[in-house]
């Protein structure tokens, strides 16, 4: 779900203004698993601008407190939630860990970094949520912990189906600051894109949610 409607519009114009979201109707990107696409998402980006890093931490610290999540540590989801979890740990005066996408394969084999309990309510904090599987793998190493996980917290979501289904079925709320709706309509409505680009974006959007 969405945080809050003026915050998700808010949020969508940092991340066009700095090019953390790029989005190009008629010269695609290629994604890591082939699918060619007029939207691009690299939200580290906004860890290089002090504004808007600031905004989403407190985004972020008041989405805690508002849904009264009360967590006993915060959790990153590597990379991207490392630096952004730790960011919101610092503001509320709580331990931090982070988990991998798996066990290392020496040393003491983690996956969860940092000390986590038994018992412990965590809030997990991501960057970007496409399908939910990579960041749910998180959900599911905390509690193997034996941690009660309380909800996601993320930048950006393609707000697909899927991912949808995936939260729902893991039982884990997810709160994002801003989503693919919210930003293809502030980029109309800045100019970023004609009426035409985006109706090709609104059909990339409805392509994915098919499969």
């Amino acid at each position: 779900m969405i945080f809050n409607e003026d915050i998700a519009f808010d949020v969508a114009e940092m991340l066009l203004k700095i090019k953390a979201v790029k989005l190009s109707p008629n010269d695609l990107f290629t994604w890591a698993s082939g699918i060619k696409s007029p939207i691009y998402t690299d939200n580290r980006i906004t860890l290089s601008y002090h504004e808007i890093r600031t905004a989403i931490r407190r985004h972020f610290v008041d989405a805690v407190r508002h849904y009264n999540w009360e967590p006993d540590v915060i959790v990153g989801v590597a990379t991207g939630g490392i630096p952004q979890g730790a960011l919101v740990a610092q503001d509320l005066e709580l331990p931090f860990a982070y988990v991998r996408s798996s066990k290392k394969d020496h040393g003491l084999t983690n996956q969860v970094e940092g000390e986590v309990r038994s018992g412990q309510k965590a809030v997990i904090v991501e960057d970007l949520i496409s399908t939910g599987s990579s960041s749910l793998g998180a959900v599911e190493a905390l509690k193997n912990a034996g941690c009660h996980v309380k909800g996601m917290l993320a930048i950006f979501t393609y707000n697909l189906g899927i991912a949808r289904l995936n939260f729902q079925n893991a039982a884990c709320p997810l709160v994002t600051l801003t989503d693919y709706d919210h930003l293809i309509k502030k980029a109309l409505e800045i100019n970023y894109i004609t009426e035409k680009d985006l109706s090709i974006l609104e059909e990339f959007k409805k392509g994915l949610d098919k499969k």
